[in-house]
């Protein structure tokens, strides 16, 4: 009896890696993850657009929903928000940003310390993002998703190299897909993913995977405009966290249903850079544990 007993339970482990087992991409094996996400809490009135990307309202919970689908909470050790560098700070009870990561770090199992708000943290994010890229080695890389804007990036490299850690740059790998995030500066002294790439003399890796809007066809990717349908099965999924991560989708200021940003996620631990809402939801099933 005891020996069926185990053998019973081998199947079931057996059959739970399988289910989890997915494809990964650009030499990804579990390895440690960074992100840092741009938007601001209050309006920024020295800045064409004063508000922040309302798209990582979504896509900070997306992708947080991915790595915690995949039992990968532990290996996010750092995530940043609100990242344009010199914009005002807000109340916490209007951070739609802050709203996002409190309610992923508490529903999925998150490290708090892991989480950052730039603008009221911006010396210990950037002194943090710094520690884990100083660590980072040829059998320990660091996988950054750029989902923000570069300044806040170059004062990190900055930092790192104050610390006399420059080497360890050989081994971060930079994922990006937007234009706007590379290249885009919100005051005339900010810097681009050009000068990052100056500044460490082109040693961390990068690769920039296609553009994760397709705007006008609400079936791919992770931008569908207005059209909210293509992911009612979020608000109306048996898991009361996931019906939470689609109230975050509805959040955007603009109206808008863009989680863009989390294709960045999927690409790098699911191997597609072509995900989209049907794709997504068959990846994340009954829910997540």
């Amino acid at each position: 009896m005891k020996i069926s007993t185990k053998l019973l339970l081998l199947l079931i482990l057996i059959v739970l890696s399988e289910n989890r087992a997915v494809a990964q991409s650009w030499g990804y094996n579990n390895n440690r993850v960074a992100v840092s996400f741009d938007g601001n809490s209050a309006p920024d009135n020295q800045y064409k657009w004063p508000t922040g990307d309302p798209d990582d309202w979504g896509a900070l919970v997306a992708s947080c929903a991915i790595m915690a689908k995949l039992d990968l909470q532990e290996k996010l050790v750092h995530c940043s928000y609100n990242n344009f560098i010199d914009a005002p700070t807000g109340p916490d009870n209007e951070n739609q940003l802050k709203i996002s990561a409190d309610g992923a770090i508490v529903r999925w199992g998150f490290n708090k310390d892991n989480f950052f708000d730039v603008t009221k943290q911006l010396q210990d994010s950037k002194l943090h993002l710094a520690k884990e890229i100083g660590k980072s080695t040829a059998s320990d890389p660091l996988y950054f998703m750029h989902a923000g804007l570069s300044e806040f990036l170059y004062q990190v490299v900055e930092e790192v190299i104050k610390q006399g850690n420059i080497e360890a740059l050989n081994h971060v790998y930079l994922l990006s897909h937007s234009e706007f995030n590379e290249n885009e500066t919100r005051r005339d002294y900010h810097r681009t993913w050009e000068d990052v790439q100056k500044l460490c003399g082109h040693r961390m890796k990068y690769k920039k995977i296609k553009d994760q809007n397709d705007k006008d066809n609400p079936n791919n990717l992770w931008h569908s405009k207005k059209d909210f349908s293509v992911w009612y099965w979020m608000r109306d999924h048996k898991d009361p966290n996931i019906r939470w991560m689609y109230t975050r989708v509805q959040a955007h200021s603009g109206g808008d249903a863009d989680i863009s940003d989390c294709g960045l996620f999927y690409y790098l631990l699911v191997g597609d850079d072509n995900g989209s809402p049907s794709k997504f939801r068959d990846f994340i099933g009954d829910g997540i544990e």
